[in-house]
């Protein structure tokens, strides 16, 4: 290919795993190289990933002529002020950032948007908002001019899941170790149970939709946890023909706040129509409502996003329809 970028991935879990297999195994696919992988204590010059010593990411940086620094560590408050040190110095640089991780954009989001300007960066963060499912385009520009006015959402593949099971008769310690064994929740999946993963993804989606500062985006969860006494209310629901979903809603009249409720869906409401992980969200717009769904939980799933987003960011894209 006549124009080939170099990409520094951060993180080599299940998703940075995910993505670095893509990237090594698509070579002559796709116009991108995987230069290195960093982890917490060591760094692996691709292709062959052997560790070595971990230099300044700055170096790494200059040395592999990056253009895309990838972020796939974990979304935790424990890596939240190395993973922002990471894509302001990436940006100030000119460097595009492409995330899978939601704790840095939650709480730096306006001062990764100065960055990104001061090094003329770009910053996509689809893997952070849906996995596959690609809300965060249609938020960022695929609404634009369209007059949307509300969000609504099941955002989080685990909630979804959980609650069907609970639904079919699974205890809750049953349906959250399916859940675990099928790859779909993580080991710790508090976040997703207890609505505050669907409520950080809706402000993230709010942020790209109205321009809201992310870290000022107030959250309700009250109401929207799923735990051992929610079976009973799942089941109430199906006997009447609904479906109980963990939804997480927002409003440009409401500004900086989202709101995660347990709400009984009924048919005909896109929410409804899930199964199992997948996701859904719902603009409301004077156009009409548009939904985007599907994109189930997966390592893999959150692996693709993050390549589509490289390719947004690093690939030229030409003339005309190109």
């Amino acid at each position: 290919m006549s124009y080939e970028a170099a990409v520094v991935l951060t993180g080599y879990g299940p998703v940075g795993r995910a993505y670095a297999d893509r990237l090594l195994t698509s070579s002559g696919d796709t116009p991108l190289r995987l230069a290195a992988v960093r982890t917490s204590a060591a760094e692996r010059p691709a292709p062959h990933l052997t560790p070595g010593p971990l230099p300044p990411l700055a170096e790494t940086l200059e040395r592999t002529g990056a253009a895309v620094l990838a972020q796939a560590v974990p979304s935790s408050p424990a890596v939240r002020e190395r993973a922002a040190a990471d894509a302001l110095l990436a940006l100030r640089r000119g460097v595009h950032v492409v995330s899978a991780t939601k704790s840095h954009l939650l709480s730096h989001w306006a001062e990764l948007g100065r960055a990104a300007e001061e090094g003329r960066g770009l910053i996509r963060v689809s893997a952070a908002t849906g996995a596959a499912l690609p809300a965060a385009d249609l938020a960022r520009t695929g609404v634009r001019g369209l007059g949307c006015r509300t969000l609504r959402a099941c955002p989080t593949g685990t909630a979804t899941f959980v609650l069907d099971r609970l639904t079919a008769g699974d205890t809750f310690a049953a349906a959250v170790a399916e859940a675990r064994r099928r790859g779909i929740a993580e080991a710790d999946p508090s976040a997703d149970l207890s609505g505050a993963d669907a409520a950080a993804k809706a402000r993230l989606l709010a942020a790209l939709l109205w321009g809201w500062d992310a870290a000022a985006v107030r959250t309700d969860t009250d109401g929207g946890g799923i735990g051992e006494d929610t079976a009973e209310a799942a089941r109430a629901a199906a006997s009447r023909g609904h479906r109980l979903r963990a939804v997480a809603t927002a409003s440009a009249g409401e500004p900086l706040v989202v709101r995660v409720r347990l709400e009984e869906t009924a048919p005909g409401d896109p929410l409804h129509t899930l199964e199992g992980p997948e996701k859904a969200v719902v603009y409301g717009c004077e156009a009409g409502d548009i939904t985007v769904s599907g994109g189930a939980s997966s390592p893999l799933g959150a692996a693709l996003a993050m390549v589509k987003d490289t390719l947004d960011v690093a690939v030229p894209k030409g003339f005309g329809f190109g």
